[in-house]
């Protein structure tokens, strides 16, 4: 019996793998509200297609507060979740009820935004009957290389963004071995800080990415923070402090800073923070080929729409003899796209979830590896 059961799981498996599948995915892990539909039909040798996206920002509501309030993300991802999820079944031109499963982020995040998200999928899924899939927004960005290039495992991922940091070797939908990641701030966050050192709006990614294009990047040398260790770890709140020590020697010696002044201290800070991602990718690569053929290196997350970052990493790749993939600027920042692809890419691999899907602040993608960050009662941070 026990020998049928599994051979009947593993029919129904196959089926899935090969079967077209259209899924509609949900993100509201930080101040992005995002509702997408995705299909993909493998026997047809098409690629996956984006069939809507629609992403709402809350810019507007965290501006006076210089960075992003919790509570009032998580009341807009309340208010809108449900008109996003209307606007990306109208847009694909398709019913609840042509949905083959719901994808929904169901961590690591802001609780708030993540249990806004993870209710409501489990609403529609109670009362369609579709299966649920919890997606590991980290997971999301990880695979995105897939959706938009059809990356065949394993490859090396470096995930770059607001709040995470780390060279990932993809093996699985599941399956993530991390080489190396920041020991403290995540490059976007100190680029948000960077931003509100200088007075700068934010988010600051953007903003400092558009000054530093008018400045001296040779003016202000800033460090490189542990590239004198061989492995693949990262540290960018010294580099933060750096700049603030710049910052402030110009005013006692000046009275204050001037535009160009800023533009310079961005660019400097811009082209330490490229360097160092560059070099620890070049490590991060010889690592990965010790443990696997990897196909390529790929790039996602919001630092990743950094054009100069982009120039650094694909350089090394070149001199790695690897292609170099970069999804489409729109899908490196969060999006739900990505959340229904990992969703569907899940379901094929046999991943299921019932109505105890719980909303996670933290989820490490690789769950074998010591802690980065630290832990505590709400688990590994990553």
């Amino acid at each position: 019996m026990a020998t049928a059961a599994r051979e009947a799981d593993e029919e129904r498996r196959t089926a899935g793998m090969v079967r077209a599948l259209t899924f509609l995915g949900i993100e509201s892990s930080c101040d992005d509200t995002a509702a997408a539909v995705v299909r993909h039909a493998p026997q047809s040798g098409e690629a996956p297609r984006i069939l809507s996206s629609v992403v709402e920002g809350q810019a507007a509501l965290h501006a006076a507060f210089g960075g992003v309030v919790p509570e009032i993300a998580a009341r807009a991802h309340a208010e809108r979740l449900d008109h996003a999820v209307e606007r990306a079944l109208a847009e694909a031109g398709l019913a609840l009820t042509d949905l083959d499963g719901i994808a929904v982020t169901a961590g690591p995040g802001l609780i708030g935004g993540v249990l806004s998200g993870v209710m409501l999928a489990k609403g529609l899924s109670a009362g369609t009957g579709l299966p649920l899939v919890g997606v590991n927004h980290l997971a999301g960005h990880a695979l995105t290389p897939r959706l938009t290039n059809g990356l065949d495992y394993p490859y090396l991922m470096l995930l770059v963004s607001g709040g995470h940091c780390q060279f990932l070797l993809a093996r699985g939908p599941e399956d993530f071995r991390r080489l190396g990641g920041t020991i403290d701030d995540a490059p976007g966050e100190a680029f948000d800080k960077t931003a509100k050192l200088l007075g700068l709006a934010q988010p600051g990614g953007p903003v400092v990415e558009v000054e530093a294009e008018g400045g001296d990047v040779r003016r202000f040398r800033f460090p490189r923070p542990l590239l004198d260790r061989p492995d693949c770890d990262m540290s960018f709140s010294g580099l933060k402090t750096a700049l603030l020590r710049a910052r402030d020697a110009l005013v006692a010696e000046k009275g204050g800073i001037t535009v160009q002044d800023r533009r310079d201290l961005c660019a400097g800070f811009q082209a330490a923070v490229a360097d160092v991602l560059a070099e620890k990718t070049r490590r991060a690569i010889n690592a990965a080929r010790d443990l696997a053929a990897v196909t390529a290196i790929a790039v996602a997350g919001g630092v990743a729409a950094n054009r100069t970052i982009r120039a650094g990493l694909e350089a090394v790749a070149a001199r790695a003899g690897l292609p170099f993939v970069a999804p489409p600027l729109r899908l490196c920042t969060d999006n739900a796209a990505m959340i229904a692809w990992a969703g569907i890419e899940r379901f094929r691999d046999g991943g299921r979830d019932g109505m105890e899907l719980q909303a996670r602040p933290r989820w490490p993608l690789d769950r074998t590896a010591a802690p980065m960050l630290g832990s505590g009662k709400r688990g590994v941070k990553a």
